[in-house]
């Protein structure tokens, strides 16, 4: 919000009080203030002249040599290259000695031998922000109206001896979008009285209800909507004063109706739109309504919009005229050749606003405004202050009434505080005075306090002030925060710790960089095409669209991890970098609806990838490739770390996206069954191929169910006293049997004092059938009370071949 000292103090006396020491006190006050502008760059020695007489310069077809009266008395000859110079204008004439903004000093001067005694100024010359003024403003000479007063300072005329100031204002200060509202804050920091404007309306006979007639079908969505009628306005530009008020606030002018409508909208900081009546179908009856399907409207900025049924409409009766709070539209455009104008002013749901807007992709000072639930209370003061400026600048006529429906009447707020509670949290020694005099100041009402209680009824433009702490950072904010005292800081402390969720995210992040990998945080907007490359955690699920993607290549929300990890081993495999360890931890999105109508499962995964080298070669090390035993290692070391050590079963299947034949799923064991929980395995070859990558291992975990199931308790045991016994055996199978299945049978047969169980060798050759191979186990045993005999041992070892045997028909291998 550009605030305009000269304008401020139409509203507030700032005597004594410079520009630069009102920014100092707003900003110590909590509204922070960006940059203090001077507008007048130095406009010294110039001044209005009227141009008696243009003639061609004799020896150059570009200039001209004009007769300039800059009311000294004397005429002054300068010679123009302006092509819009012509006699009979008031223009900005620098006369000699003036220095320019830029620098440049204006002296006597010859010009292809014709004597120039100054310069007539453009806009830019002057320093202008020319990029708000019409185009036919911003090339060649600035020309003023023609009730310009010769010889008056052009600073005063265009009003450049000012100030502004630039507040950068947070979320809940909607009510300092306006002048009056920064009135009021500034009247709260100097202790001065806001003066109001005029809200005096000249009506005709003529009954505004005769013309117009309004009715809101959208109650939940507009308030309250409001319309006069002004008749018989004649269109053209404002005049000077209005147009120096909107450049200083960074607002284009257009045309006085248009102005003026801006210039109420940045004083009482409530947006209005004027519609050209007599373009209005249905006898300019006005209807509040939501959009039906299908239905376009053609917005001020020629763009045709298609309508959705979330989105609020003005519409005269019969086709939509704007879009409620964001744009007019083109059919109901207010021209030169408008003559009665129906003025809007109207109080919509900020949330309606604030999602049309984002939608259409356009934001507007009307949106800004509307989308913070700006003064409901301004609606009628500012439609009363608009129809009197455009029946004394446009000569129209005001039809007598408002016209208006309400749906939902507006109520003032009453807030508690004390000033027990006041002093506690601020740690000052305030008294009900001090209170009292504080809560005028900003203009909140508060009747006597009793006991220390004070109940503030607060006014409809602060609507951020809902709860007693509101009302105490306000008071802080007027005492000022320089002089609270330092107290000591009184009150429970709680230690922070973190939660489990946060503990076993921690830990997988540690144990997986013990590792060797590194954490890659990528988009969770992806291509459609990547969500189709593997297997989602919901069955038939279905990517989430984005209304407003960036891209094709982040228009939909991902599915799965995978994809973006491939993109990040690329990305690195492009540069050179062909061993990739890497990890994510990031949440997936999943529905199976096309249309939402409920809100979208948030799935907390973790992807792994690895590719290239398992380590880096030496003299001594050989440089082999990562295979799936590593990935399945980091794996069961994630589990291990989690308690889950055992209860992680790997199923041989083909996952979509893998290597059919170097792939699984992984399922989590449990009291009550098992769950699935992920896949890994090698990238299918197409899709490395694809991707430009080289063989490329994955895993993706379901995290959730790891976490409820992770148990980080700790369990001691002695260190063991007796021997242990090792055990080989080999065994030949069919192939199709499962090595893990195998290892499974082995301890569930071997019972408690099995120590350890691992696979040493797996061989298919020649010395057995071609449909089968040799597994060989190593058993380690252990007692905790003695040593093993070795007819107990005997025993152990005879139950484990037996339930091979009888289980997969298994022969020991001679």
């Amino acid at each position: 919000m550009n605030v305009s000292y000269q304008w401020l103090s139409q509203y507030i006396d700032l005597t004594g009080v410079s520009a630069e020491e009102l920014a100092e006190k707003m900003t110590r006050a909590g509204i922070e203030i960006d940059v203090v502008e001077n507008r007048n760059k130095g406009l010294d020695n110039i001044v209005v002249g009227y141009v008696v007489s243009r003639e061609k310069h004799p020896d150059a077809d570009k200039l001209n040599v004009c007769k300039v009266d800059t009311g000294s008395g004397e005429q002054l000859q300068i010679v123009c290259g302006a092509k819009n110079v012509d006699a009979g204008q008031k223009v900005p004439v620098a006369q000699i000695g003036a220095v320019m903004p830029g620098g440049m000093k204006i002296k006597r001067a010859k010009l292809r031998g014709v004597e120039s005694q100054g310069m007539i100024c453009s806009a830019k010359e002057l320093a202008m922000n020319d990029k708000l003024l019409p185009k036919e403003m911003q090339e060649g000479i600035l020309v003023l109206p023609e009730d310009t007063e010769i010889g008056t300072p052009i600073a005063d005329v265009l009003g450049l001896n000012d100030h502004v100031l630039e507040l950068d204002l947070t979320p809940n200060r909607s009510d300092c979008l306006s002048m009056i509202g920064a009135a009021y804050e500034v009247g709260a920091l100097l202790g001065r009285p806001v003066r109001l404007p005029e809200e005096t309306v000249t009506e005709s006979t003529e009954q505004a209800s005769e013309a117009i007639s309004v009715r809101i079908s959208a109650p939940d969505a507009c308030k309250r909507y409001a319309a006069r009628y002004i008749a018989n306005v004649s269109i053209k530009p404002s005049p000077l004063w209005l147009q120096n008020r909107l450049l200083a606030a960074g607002v284009r002018p257009i045309n006085n109706i248009v102005d003026i409508t801006n210039f109420v909208m940045l004083e009482y900081g409530q947006p209005l739109h004027a519609f050209d009546a007599d373009k209005l179908s249905g006898n300019g009856a006005i209807d509040v309504r939501y959009a039906a399907e299908g239905e376009t409207l053609v917005t001020l900025d020629g763009q045709e919009r298609k309508l959705e049924p979330h989105m609020l409409l003005i519409t005269d009766g019969i086709k939509p005229i704007g879009l409620a709070g964001v744009m007019g539209g083109e059919n109901s455009e207010v021209s030169g050749d408008t003559v009665n104008i129906l003025l809007e002013s109207a109080h919509f749901a900020g949330s309606v606003v604030r999602k049309t807007s984002r939608q259409m992709g356009l934001r507007s000072e009307a949106s800004l405004r509307f989308e913070k639930e700006v003064n409901p209370e301004a609606v009628i003061p500012a439609l009363n202050r608009a129809a009197e400026l455009m029946r004394q600048l446009a000569g129209g006529t005001i039809a007598a009434g408002i016209v208006e429906e309400t749906a939902q009447p507006h109520e003032r707020r009453t807030v508690m505080l004390t000033l027990d509670k006041t002093n506690r949290m601020l740690g000052t020694s305030l008294t009900s005075a001090d209170v009292t005099s504080i809560l005028q100041r900003l203009g909140l009402e508060a009747a006597e306090p009793e006991a220390g209680v004070f109940h503030v009824e607060v006014p409809s433009r602060r609507g951020d002030i809902t709860r007693a702490v509101d009302l105490i950072e306000e008071v802080a904010r007027i005492y000022g925060y320089d002089n609270i005292p330092t107290t000591a800081i009184e009150g429970p402390t709680t230690p922070g710790h973190l939660n489990k969720g946060q503990m076993i995210r921690r830990a997988i992040r540690r144990v997986l960089t013990d590792n060797g990998l590194h954490e890659a945080v990528t988009y969770s907007f992806t291509h459609p095409a990547e969500t189709e490359l593997f297997p989602t955690f919901l069955d038939g699920a279905v990517p989430v669209r984005l209304a407003m993607p960036m891209s094709e290549e982040r228009s939909v929300l991902r599915t799965s991890l995978l994809p973006s990890l491939l993109d990040v081993a690329a990305y690195n495999r492009n540069r050179k970098n062909d061993d990739v360890k890497t990890f994510e931890l990031g949440r997936l999105y999943l529905t199976a609806q096309e249309t939402l109508t409920a809100l979208v499962k948030e799935e907390l995964a973790l992807g792994l990838l690895m590719t290239g080298k398992r380590c880096a070669s030496q003299w001594n090390v050989s440089s082999d490739t990562v295979d799936f035993y590593d990935v399945k290692g980091v794996v069961d070391a994630l589990a291990s770390y989690l308690g889950l050590e055992g209860r992680i079963r790997y199923e041989a299947n083909r996952p979509q996206g893998l290597h059919p034949g170097r792939s699984a799923s992984l399922y989590l064991m449990g009291a009550e069954g098992e769950q699935y929980v992920g896949i890994i395995g090698q990238v299918h070859p197409e899709i490395q191929r694809q991707k430009d990558l080289g063989e490329t291992y994955v895993a993706e975990l379901r995290l959730q169910p790891l976490m409820d199931a992770a148990d980080f308790s700790i369990a001691y045991k002695a260190l063991p006293r007796f021997p242990a016994v090792d055990r080989d055996i080999a065994v030949v199978v069919d192939r199709n049997v499962e090595v893990g299945r195998l290892v499974d049978t082995a301890k569930e047969a071997a019972g408690e004092w099995l120590e350890s169980v691992g696979v040493f060798d797996i061989y298919t050759g020649d010395r057995i059938a071609a449909d089968k191979k040799s597994v060989a186990i190593s058993l380690v045993y252990r007692h905790a009370e003695h040593t093993f005999t070795d007819e107990e041992i005997t025993t152990i070892h005879g139950r484990v071949i037996a339930a091979l045997e009888t289980a997969y028909n298994a022969e020991l291998r001679k």
